[in-house]
Formats: C-alpha cells, structure tokens, sequence
C-alpha cells in the first residue's frame, strides 16, 4: 500500500525495480499454486512506495493504464484496497460489445449524474463503436460537460480519489475521467467572529468550489486568478492561490506559490493552520503573520488591495498575506457605517485593544508605586488589601478567564448560560466578598478581557494576552523600569517581524504620514485613490485616471 515506511527486516529500500522473483501483474499467474501465494505475500510486504505512482510502478512496471482490465483491477486491489473497503466500487459491464470498468468511491458521486451516462450507454451496438472505442465513448456518446482522457493510472486514481470517476475500456490503454463529484456541503452563514450590524450574510463553508464562487461574485474581474495545488503526500489537499493578476505583486505570488510546493508532510487535516505553520515559520512567536477570515467580501476588498489570498480545503476560513499588526485591527463594520462613525468605531476598537494590553500592568504599577500617582487620580487603588498577593490575583484571574472562554467554547448551547451565571457569582461576588481579590482586579480584568474580545483577529487577542501576562510579571519583579523595558521590547519586537518581506508594523515604522492617518480615520472612498504601498502593487490606483485627476 502507499506510504508504507521504507525499511524494514530484510526488505531493503525500495527503488521502483522489481526483483526478479516478483513479476508485475499480467506475467504471472498470482492465483495459481501455494508459491504463487506466497511470493504474492513477500511482495506485498517489500512494498515501501511514498507516492501512489511508484506504488503503481511497483506492481506493473509502469504508470501506463493496462489493456486488461483483469490487470488494471488487481492493481486497484493492492494499490487502493479494492474490494477490501466497502465505499470502493468497480463496476464491470458491457457496452456496444465493449467490456468495461467504472471506478468510483460511493458517496463521492452524484447518483444521477452516472445514471445518466450508463443509460444512454446501454442503446450501443458493436456497429456504433467501429471507430474506435475509446474515441467514440469520449467524442460522441458520454453525454457529460466535464469529461477527460488520460493514459495514466496515478492520475486516474488520484482523481477517484478526489471525487471523479474512472471510465476503463478493455483493450484501450487509456481512461475516461468524468467530474461527478459532490461533497457533503453546508450552506453559507455569516461568520461568528466577523458579524456585522448591516453588510452580507454569507460566509465561507468547507468546500473549496464554493468560497471561489462567493469571491467571483464579488469580482467579475476577468484578471483574477485562482491555481490549485495540492498539498500532503496523503491528504492531497487541495490549496488554492488566488491573486488579480494586474495588481499583485508577481514577486509575492512566485514566493507564496514555491513555499506551498516546498511543503514536505503527510497531510494537513487540519488545513490553513498547518499550511501556515509549513510555509510561515514562524516559530514560537505568537503573533500572527497572516490574516484569517471567513467573510467573501473582506477577502474580496484585500485582493483589489493587491494582497493573496490562500483557501484551503475543507476550512471555512482563508488566509491573506501580507498582513500588518494594524491591519489585524480593523473589522468591516467601520467600512459599513459613515466616515465619521466608522473613525470613531475604529478609536473604541484600538482603545480597548491598548486597554487589553497595558491597563493591567500601569495600574499594577501605580498601585506599587503610589508616588508615580498624580494627585488627580488619588481616588485609583485598592481601597483595602486581600489575604493573598497582587501578583497572585492577577494570574489567577487571567488564568480564571481563560478557563471560562475555553469552557464557554465546550459548553452546549443549551447550558452556556448557567456557565456564565455560576462564573460571575463565582469570581464576580463570592471571590471578592470572601477577600480572595479585591473589587479593582476583577473590575480591571473585565475592562482588559472585553478589550481582547473586542479584538477583530481572534489570534492576534491570544498574543496581546501572552504579552500582558510578561508585563505585569515584570512590573512586579522591576516596577517603573519593567514597565518601560517591557513596551519597549514588545515595540522592538514586532517591528523586527516581517510578514512575506512587508514591515509587521507598516506605515508605523517605517513611518508613512499617509498611510497612519489611513489607519488612524476611516477614510470616506472617494478620497482613497491609492492602494496601500506595503503591497507594492503593480497598479496602485484605485481609480480610472480622468476621476483620478479631478
């Protein structure tokens, strides 16, 4: 079977040379007598093959599809278990004098669509296939729009293996591939990390036919472009590269493409998060590096930006790349208000983002050092002291909510709410009645938890958490000067990562006046005639040149 691993007692490495007490199907007769049978077994456990092609190489020699079905079928049978799982169909008939075999995988197909075909199959005659056999089914007598030829088994499997079904014709050394294919799918919903007050209600789903369609309908732009891939030596998943070609940095999309063929694993089921993981490496930074949505018109308005974007298979979620810290901080909700409402949605967004960051460790630090206090703000402070540490509430209040969110996540719907009622009466009442905390902890662990929660890119509120933990560690240990260290070295931080050769902290450092101001309102459309430099894109204008101009 593919994917064995290489070794093994007495086996060595297989090459793709047959030895020479092992003949390939077709020059021996594998049924006749116990010798048979059991060099049949040896040879079924020397297989070492990494790829269904040198699997196939190793049972007849060559990828060519066999004249004799007999043949083709004993191959199927090692090479993909036929007739050892249950969904794994060869069906053998006859037509116009022709013996025939059409493999599928039941559940893969769509019933009507074969149906169709072997029925209008059943009305041949010898006298129709005079011509040709292969010919006349391909040319004249499959009535399917998306039918091809191929000569090679790997490709037949593999597209079997992916949906189609394989026509094979006794005595023809080709076979007919037909897209019947239909996937368990789901119909689009709006997004739950990326809901709108008013905007499309449709979100992307785990099929990747379908999340193309929802971005074509938005851009009936002739110059966009979609190349599929296929990515892990066992999955196959598909992963689609999608660009419009006369705006897109070329050099970007040669990059983003020669990462994913490079990628080396098994599989990814578990899709875009691997995939990023394989051609990202970023290690064990936990900011990320590329931005996820699951909204059509979002990754829409990136790619007329001049950014790729990435689907993947069986996720309902797509990465665009490049990114920047500041573009994980706007939602599509300001795009859909006003110009002046949408500006002052944006500042509540980034006050609570900050808020999340840095208003735990200041007030830590002005409670440490009351003297850094202005006379203003006296009125800030615990107004009594709990049995236990400062420090020691607020890990276990950071560590308390994020037990809830993962339990909220686990919960059933039907008794999320008794969670959060036993939750809030928990650490919201009795914690603090009981002197555990003091009412100031709580209160500024809310205001940070709902900043986080407020974050549009939920990965990029799991980095702020991770660093406003280091903060208030040092403010703690360090005071004044581990506060200062600890903002400046988050800043030193993230302006050396680079998303795809893009500065993560673009237009901020390096600094672009335009650009931040652009970050900084909601800029009405009309005035926004340029796409963002940090794509250096190949068209920058968003605009035809005679409304440029005026």
């Amino acid at each position: 079977m593919v994917g064995q691993e290489r070794g093994g007692p007495g086996s060595g490495e297989h090459t793709g040379e047959e030895p020479k007490f092992m003949p390939a199907f077709g020059e021996y007769d594998w049924e006749g007598s116990e010798e048979a049978k059991r060099a049949l077994r040896h040879k079924v456990e020397a297989e070492r093959s990494d790829s269904v092609k040198e699997s196939i190489r190793y049972w007849q020699k060559s990828d060519q599809i066999s004249r004799s079905l007999t043949t083709t079928k004993k191959t199927l049978e090692e090479v993909v278990g036929l007739g050892q799982g249950f969904d794994i169909v060869f069906r053998e008939m006859t037509f116009g004098g022709k013996k025939t075999g059409l493999f599928f995988i039941n559940g893969f197909v769509k019933d009507t669509i074969l149906q169709e075909v072997l029925k209008r199959l059943t009305y041949l005659t010898p006298e129709d296939l005079s011509s040709g056999a292969l010919r006349s089914f391909f040319e004249l007598y499959i009535p399917h729009i998306q039918v091809e030829k191929t000569d090679e088994l790997s490709k037949a499997i593999n597209g079997v293996l992916v949906g189609m079904s394989a026509f094979f014709i006794e005595g023809e050394q080709s076979a007919i591939l037909l897209d019947t294919r239909i996937y368990p799918v789901r119909s689009p919903e709006e997004p739950s990390l990326e809901r709108v007050v008013r905007g499309a209600r449709d979100g992307f789903t785990e099929t990747l036919v379908t999340n193309v369609i929802l971005v074509r309908r938005r851009l009936r732009d002739p110059g966009v472009k979609f190349e599929v891939m296929k990515v892990g030596r066992r999955s196959q998943t598909d992963v689609c590269v999608a660009y419009i070609d006369d705006i897109v940095d070329k050099v970007l999309v040669d990059a983003v493409k020669e990462k994913i063929q490079a990628v080396e694993l098994d599989g990814i089921p578990l899709a875009d998060k691997q995939l990023e993981e394989a051609i990202v490496k970023r290690g064990w930074n936990p900011y990320p590096m590329v931005r996820y949505s699951e909204r059509p018109d979002v990754v829409a308005s990136h790619l007329m930006e001049g950014r790729v974007v990435i689907l993947v298979d069986t996720s309902p979620s797509v990465m665009i790349l490049p990114t920047s810290f500041f573009d994980l901080c706007q939602h599509a909700e300001e795009n859909r208000q006003t110009p002046f409402m949408g500006t002052y949605l944006r500042w509540v967004r980034f006050f609570g983002i900050f808020a999340s960051l840095f208003l735990l460790p200041l007030w830590l630090l002005v409670v440490i050092h009351p003297e850094l206090k202005p006379v203003a703000l006296d009125f800030i402070g615990p107004q009594k002291m709990a049995k236990i540490p400062l420090i020691a509430q607020f890990l276990m209040v950071e560590f308390g909510v994020d037990l809830m969110r993962m339990a909220a996540v686990h919960t059933p719907t039907p008794l999320a709410s008794a969670m959060g009622l036993i939750a809030a009466i928990l650490i919201g009442d009795i914690a603090v009645k009981s002197g555990l905390f003091v009412n100031e902890v709580v209160l500024y662990m809310a205001v940070a938890a709902i900043g986080m929660f407020a974050t549009p890119s939920y990965e990029l509120g799991l980095a702020n958490r991770v660093v406003r933990l280091l903060m208030i560690i040092l403010v703690s240990i360090f005071g004044g000067p581990g506060f200062i260290g600890g903002i400046t070295a988050f800043v030193i931080f993230l302006s050396l990562q680079r998303s795809f050769n893009t500065s993560y902290l673009w237009p901020f450092i390096p600094f672009n006046a335009k650009a931040m101001a652009a970050i900084i309102l909601r800029v009405p459309v009309l005035t926004s005639k340029l796409r963002p430099s940090m794509n250096k894109t190949r068209d920058r204008t968003r605009m035809p040149r005679e409304r440029r101009d005026s």
